[in-house]
């Protein structure tokens, strides 16, 4: 008795991939909340260099939502450092409410990505 084995198709080989290297990137940028962002940088040069191959818009939204999710923490974080100049307190609870945000969006996407939901995403422009 042989065992035969059924190639998948191109198309959901390359589908599969990029599902795991969404979740992966998902555990990247949830690691990063507790490693001062490091990992995060890792997972956007992912999504930026993925970004082409994306089949389907439910991929597209949860990669446009990684995106938009770093560099609104990233644009907070740099906005908000004035605030470490006025004693610790400030900047700290400002870095604090950042950072839950930012641990917040990554766990709803990936929540949603893992029930197959996509993220809603802002119109782009015509």
């Amino acid at each position: 008795m042989t065992n035969l084995v059924v190639p998948q198709p191109a198309a959901a080989e390359q589908r599969h991939q990029l599902v795991l290297l969404t979740h992966l990137m998902y555990g990247l940028h949830t690691l990063s909340f507790f490693s001062a962002g490091v990992f995060s940088v890792v997972a956007m040069v992912l999504n930026f260099v993925k970004r082409q191959e994306l089949p389907d818009d439910f991929l597209r939204s949860h990669f446009q939502w990684q995106a938009r999710s770093f560099w609104f923490t990233l644009l907070w974080l740099v906005l908000s450092l004035p605030l470490w100049a006025f004693f610790v307190f400030p900047g700290w609870a400002a870095w604090t409410g950042i950072g839950l945000w930012y641990l917040y969006r990554f766990i709803r996407g990936w929540w949603a990505f893992i029930e197959n939901r996509p993220m809603p995403v802002p119109p782009q422009p015509a």
